[in-house]
């Protein structure tokens, strides 16, 4: 995390062990407004369209509860959605009866656009949802594409944006997505447990809400009515960290100052460059004609002992499994991968370096 960032949140949290937490957040109300217009900013968004919430899938379910879904009604997806995704859809499948459809895919990887287009046209359908880029691979889907088809078909649209958000540029705009939902951590350089939920004007209007509606996000108007909230707080919980929003608009504006499109160039070219040395002696699992900052490789072996390896070299590595991605996984005959996703403040030496630990091991 970049220095403001641990600033923001260091400093909420000396002032609630001095001051106290209902008066610390009362003094840090114009900090924490601007936290949600620095979020918006990320976005192309504006303050209203934001709800913080406690990370991505928290993001991701209260959309998903926004729908009332029943006996015989679809939700299109992809076949790289993440693994929390597709065992929502699966539990409304078991709870409700929802029947879960994926896209197919097109042989150079990435969903099939007219796949999606092809399914949309049943009227069964309540909602596309779609992963932006995968946890499991560095895949780019075609988000603006797919908003114009599900526009075009009048079908919510839901845009998993976890790992897109402080990697790529957005606009959400031109991806016509009536809820995104994203974490304050990874690409954005934020913290761990907070994450945010873009909700679009059309779907405040009708008056979308989550299913459990929280003190936070409605009034009790009389003792057998409550009152929405006229913006994306009905979909937030009362119960929260400030010192951790705090930290999500540092880490955002922090973004914005270094130049999301300028910064998202450099990580990209980096991935890239990486991802052409280890083709030379691993197997490389990224498909799509644009790859993400995410490069995965096999090296024959399992990948939690390449994580293990690299860490005592003091390189940071993660890996994927197939139980977290059964579909795309399975596809690729792989049952882990080795995880790596430069970032801009990475340098060429750096991609050098893993490069031959990684030749050694």
């Amino acid at each position: 995390m970049p220095r403001p960032v641990i600033d923001a949140i260091v400093g909420h949290i000396d002032r609630e062990a001095n001051f106290g937490g209902y008066e610390s957040g009362d003094d840090a109300a114009d900090a924490i407004a601007q936290s949600y217009a620095s979020v918006a900013e990320v976005l192309g968004g504006q303050p209203r369209n934001i709800a913080i919430v406690e990370n991505a899938t928290v993001a991701f379910f209260q959309a998903l509860s926004a729908f009332d879904f029943k006996q015989g009604d679809v939700i299109v997806t992809t076949r790289n959605d993440y693994i929390s995704n597709q065992l929502a859809y699966l539990s409304l499948a078991k709870r409700h009866g929802v029947e879960v459809r994926r896209a197919e895919d097109l042989d150079s990887g990435g969903v099939d656009p007219q796949s999606v287009r092809d399914l949309l046209r049943d009227s069964k359908v309540r909602l596309l949802a779609v992963t932006w880029v995968p946890t499991n691979s560095g895949l780019i889907q075609p988000v603006e594409l797919l908003g114009k088809i599900a526009e075009e078909a009048r079908v919510p649209y839901l845009v998993d944006a976890c790992q897109a958000v402080g990697q790529l540029p957005i606009d959400v705009s031109g991806l016509r997505c009536d809820f995104l939902s994203a974490t304050a951590r990874k690409f954005l350089r934020g913290p761990r447990g907070i994450g945010f939920l873009y909700i679009a004007d059309r779907l405040l209007e009708r008056g979308a809400a989550p299913l459990y509606i929280d003190m936070r996000g409605a009034s009790w108007a009389t003792a057998d009515s409550y009152e929405l909230a006229p913006d994306a707080r009905r979909f937030e919980n009362w119960e929260f960290s400030y010192a951790l929003i705090l930290g999500l608009g540092a880490a955002a504006r922090y973004a914005i100052d270094a130049g999301i499109e300028r910064c998202s160039q450099r990580a990209l070219m980096l991935s890239n460059k990486l991802r052409d040395k280890l083709s030379q002696f691993a197997r490389v699992l990224d498909r799509g004609e644009k790859c993400a900052a995410i490069v995965t490789a096999e090296f024959g072996r399992n990948a939690s002992e390449v994580v293990a390896a690299l860490r005592k070299r003091r390189i940071n590595a993660s890996a994927t499994f197939r139980a977290w991605a059964i579909l795309d996984m399975t596809d690729k005959h792989a049952e882990s991968a080795l995880r790596l996703s430069p970032h801009y403040y990475n340098t060429e030496e750096e991609i050098e370096i893993v490069t031959e630990a990684l030749k050694k091991l």
